[in-house]
């Protein structure tokens, strides 16, 4: 199982994070066709401080924040996708 979630409140960076995240998970889909995915933007303020991120947007991957503050490309958040379900 991947659980993939987004978080910000709602910015432009946060959609753009959103659409990288859902396009390298498409990605990740092709390989692994079986893959029980779960993707999520979460822009409430109270469940995004539950989260060690000083910056948004974040990306979390089961419940290990991954990256915070920026945008990364669809290659890296692939690559941790990877790591994740070796």
């Amino acid at each position: 199982m991947l659980n993939i979630k987004v978080l910000g409140p709602g910015c432009a960076k946060c959609y753009s994070l959103e659409r990288a995240a859902a396009a390298a998970l498409e990605a990740l889909l092709q390989e692994k066709p079986d893959l029980e995915v779960a993707l999520e933007h979460i822009e409430d303020i109270l469940e995004i401080e539950k989260y060690p991120v000083l910056f948004t947007p974040a990306l979390v991957i089961n419940d290990k924040v991954v990256c915070s503050g920026r945008v990364p490309k669809k290659d890296e958040i692939l690559a941790w996708y990877r790591e994740v379900v070796q």
